[in-house]
């Protein structure tokens, strides 16, 4: 019974991560089947070795929340607490870097389809505009591609975590039978998430994990880089050129500068009058208002629920102590990432992982400077299971490959 058991805990930690792409609900109904089964079954439970940063990132959010008064409201966040679980499924199920490579190949399968739903989408949006004589350009920033999702920041973060991986893949590892279908869904995922137009992702995010695969597979098409951005702006809609463009001439309101910098001024407000303990969770969404400069009245359009900033976001929140432990713990994994790295690697699959990873890492500290991104559950699903593959790759090279060819016992792989 127990060897099924184990081997339903691996598959249902498999079908939570890949359902991640088109469905919250199913994921999470799955990392609770996984959970359950992991506890029932002789797999060791374990964590990555981020244990303590991550109990003390916890515990800051819980003791902010009986700080603030305002329990009741704050509850969303203690129960976002339940995505962390991913860490241990992935961690605790996964054993070899065969089952990691075939989850990218997953995402980067299912992702590509939502990809390519979402060009269908784009076209559909430039047809209405043509039919109703309005700019598209206009009509379009309130109605962006999602593919499967329900929003195109989530489905934006989500392609761009695929896409570095599925490129670390096809830089850094062996020349796989599927390297050409894979570099198929690159481009199609890069043009997807380019039209989804939104500036945190195609312009910091993805720009800043993408340098740094280039830098340690070909230097010299780091150089390059600049001259593909400006061929990709002649090449592509009028639109896109606006887009980018918008970050020095906004449209108006149309863009959200105005609405970022009065998120800005007043997460900065908050930080100075509770530098500690934050305002509590959940109570930018409840007292935002209240903090507001008077300055920046009338509020441009936009949504005020959060700061668009994870750091930001954290420390008005949690307090300036609970976003320095986050910071902490990031730090911890790059750190352990780039050791890793150091050592002589003879799986060219772990270094491309490795890379992967700390990519991922790196694009999400950047969109984060202009999005909260990790507050988004789906991706923060997947960040943490890129952490957890991280780990267990940075593993793998530590015992000399030994997880990757002699447990056997509990080893799955998906075929």
């Amino acid at each position: 019974m127990k060897p099924y058991v184990d081997r339903g805990a691996f598959y249902l930690t498999c079908g939570a991560l890949v359902s991640i792409l088109f469905s919250i609900a199913v994921s999470q109904i799955l990392l609770a089947l996984a959970l359950a089964a992991l506890l029932l079954s002789s797999n060791p439970i374990r964590l990555p070795p981020i244990k303590l940063p991550l109990a003390l990132f916890m515990a800051g959010t819980v003791i902010s929340l009986l700080a603030s008064g305002h329990i009741q409201q704050g509850m969303p966040q203690i129960r976002k607490f339940y995505v962390f679980f991913i860490l241990l499924v992935v961690y605790s199920t996964f054993r070899n870097l065969t089952e990691i490579r075939a989850i990218v190949l997953l995402w980067s399968g299912v992702a590509t389809l939502s990809a390519v739903r979402s060009l269908f989408q784009f076209w559909r949006v430039y047809q209405q505009s043509e039919e109703q004589g309005r700019s598209f350009y206009d009509l379009y920033l309130g109605a962006r591609i999602t593919g499967f999702m329900s929003h195109w920041m989530t489905f934006g973060g989500e392609e761009m975590i695929v896409l570095l991986l599925l490129a670390s893949y096809l830089f850094f590892a062996r020349a796989p039978p599927w390297k050409t279908a894979g570099w198929i869904c690159a481009a199609i995922l890069a043009v997807s998430m380019v039209l989804g137009f939104t500036r945190s992702i195609f312009l910091l995010g993805f720009p800043a994990g993408l340098l740094y695969l280039l830098w340690f597979w070909k230097k010299w098409l780091v150089a390059a880089v600049p001259v593909a951005a400006v061929v990709a702006l002649l090449l592509g809609p009028q639109a896109l050129e606006e887009r980018v463009t918008s970050v020095f001439q906004p449209h108006g309101e149309v863009d959200s500068n105005r609405h970022r910098s009065v998120l800005r001024e007043t997460g900065v407000l908050i930080i100075r009058a509770h530098p500690w303990l934050g305002l509590g969770p959940e109570q930018i969404k409840y007292q935002f208002d209240q903090w507001v400069p008077a300055s920046a009245r009338p509020l441009p359009e936009g949504y005020y629920g959060h700061l668009h900033n994870i750091y930001l976001q954290y420390a008005a929140e949690r307090g300036l102590p609970t976003l320095l432990i986050f910071l902490w713990m990031i730090a911890k994994i790059l750190w352990d990432f780039a050791r890793a790295l150091r050592r002589k690697l003879a799986n060219p699959e772990a270094r491309s992982i490795l890379h992967g990873a700390i990519a991922v890492v790196i694009a999400i500290l950047a969109e984060g400077f202009a999005e909260y991104n990790l507050g988004d559950s789906e991706v923060l699903t997947m960040f943490l299971a890129v952490a957890a593959f991280g780990y267990l790759a940075a593993e793998t090279q530590a015992k000399g490959d030994t997880r990757n060819t002699g447990n056997t016992r509990n080893t799955y792989t998906i075929p």
